[in-house]
């Protein structure tokens, strides 16, 4: 279940939580700062990603944070302090985004609010993002005279198309709410009191949904839209799932009209 967002926390690290259902959150914490990454904080995320990845009883994933905005991406001041920061943090943080992308468990984005810089992308790295009235982006790169990392212009334009991505990167000014709905960013746009039950709605259909098709879908799905997608490796996924106790359980629980219980196995 996906715990309504604190008012007001003291800064820190990004949290993770285990909920009912195999329903992990992992909520940004630094709300007095409108939740920008510290490369601390892009360390511990790829730490929060390794540690769902690895435990198999976690079914669903939900990334969202503190307070009014979502996040404002990377603390640019480190490029400003720090002489290679220019080129070794957007690495990192690239890395992090990748690694929350490559998640085979599903994943949803609670965009309590708006989402600005690198931020932009760690959403879009999510499988669902469901936002709020009033939210808006801003990817300001550009601005800066930032070259964005491959990885994350790859990931635009292959989810939003290249004219959004040309849009959402060249231009450099807010997109809001209705916009980022109608260009498919966000998967559904709600009021701030409605978010967290249909987050909660979301990923406990997830979570009840067979797992291993779950994920060799998203795998298989993922490898189509980036044109990676190996045949024999989806013959390989749709072979398990056609010899998985859980296809069994599944089309008993159909026969007998009731909810299957689904292992993962």
């Amino acid at each position: 279940m996906a715990a309504a967002a604190p008012r007001d926390v003291e800064p820190g690290p990004p949290g993770f939580e285990v909920g009912a259902g195999g329903v992990a959150t992992i909520r940004l914490n630094r709300a007095r700062h409108m939740n920008r990454l510290q490369r601390e904080d892009l360390l511990l995320l790829q730490q929060h990603f390794e540690r769902a990845a690895n435990d198999a009883s976690l079914r669903v994933l939900v990334l969202t944070g503190s307070g009014r905005v979502f996040s404002a991406g990377f603390d640019l001041t480190a490029l400003v302090q720090t002489p290679d920061a220019a080129a070794s943090d957007p690495q990192e943080f690239e890395r992090t985004v990748d690694a929350l992308e490559a998640l085979t468990l599903p994943t949803i984005a609670r965009l309590n609010g708006s989402v600005y810089g690198g931020a932009t992308d760690l959403a879009l790295a999510c499988d669902f993002r469901i936002g709020v009235l009033g939210m808006e982006l801003r990817m300001p790169a550009a601005r800066f005279g930032l070259h964005y990392y491959p990885g994350g212009l790859r990931r635009c334009v292959q989810r939003l198309g290249l004219g959004a991505a040309k849009r959402v990167f060249l231009l450099g000014q807010a997109i809001d709410d209705a916009s980022l709905l109608q260009m498919g960013y966000l998967d559904e746009l709600l009021s701030p009191e409605a978010l967290d039950a249909r987050v909660t709605a979301l990923a406990a259909t997830l979570a009840a949904n067979a797992p291993m098709a779950v994920q060799g879908m998203k795998r298989s799905l993922d490898e189509i839209a980036a044109g990676t997608a190996d045949a024999h490796c989806m013959a390989e996924r749709v072979a398990r799932c056609a010899a998985s106790a859980d296809l069994a359980e599944g089309l008993r629980a159909m026969a007998q009209r009731r909810e299957p219980n689904f292992q993962g196995r």
